[in-house]
């Protein structure tokens, strides 16, 4: 089966098995960010960014993005970069695993509500596992990088 799509911003044509599930496809297109974690979409750790929505790539055939755009951490690393001091500033990247499913959630989120509230910031990233820390550092440095954002767009 013959798909196209944008896989971080370049368009591409593969073929592709029918059934063969979307975080298979992008970790054999290097994309390693994507990580491999319950297989039962209840992680988070797969998270990727299909026309600009958090999807689970463990439970989604890759024939879902013909025709779309896929974003993965490797496609926005400078976001990520500056996100993730706010993260390393909190303590809340200790084992680091489920960092670029967070922050593909944090994005998506972003894009979606502009001034998210606590609550809703964890409503919206309920999906995501962390055994390190349980979110209480992860939802703090959301809520400073939002307040640093704010004040750039203010300047």
């Amino acid at each position: 089966m013959n798909i196209s799509f944008w896989l971080n911003g370049v368009y591409r044509q593969e073929e592709i098995e029918p059934g063969m599930l979307l975080i298979d496809f992008l970790r054999e297109k290097g994309c390693y960010s994507v990580k491999r974690g319950c297989e039962t979409a209840n992680c988070g750790l797969c998270t990727v960014l299909v026309e600009d929505r958090p999807i689970l790539s463990c439970s989604t055939l890759a024939a879902r993005i013909d025709g779309k755009k896929v974003v993965t951490m490797e496609g926005m690393q400078r976001e990520a970069q500056e996100f993730g001091s706010f993260l390393a500033n909190e303590g809340a990247e200790q084992c680091g695993f489920c960092n670029p499913g967070f922050i593909m959630n944090v994005f998506a989120m972003l894009h979606e509500i502009k001034e998210p509230t606590e609550e809703q910031i964890k409503e919206y990233l309920a999906g995501n596992l962390c055994r390190c820390s349980g979110f209480v550092s992860q939802t703090t440095s959301i809520l400073k990088f939002l307040k640093y954002k704010k004040a750039q767009e203010d300047a």
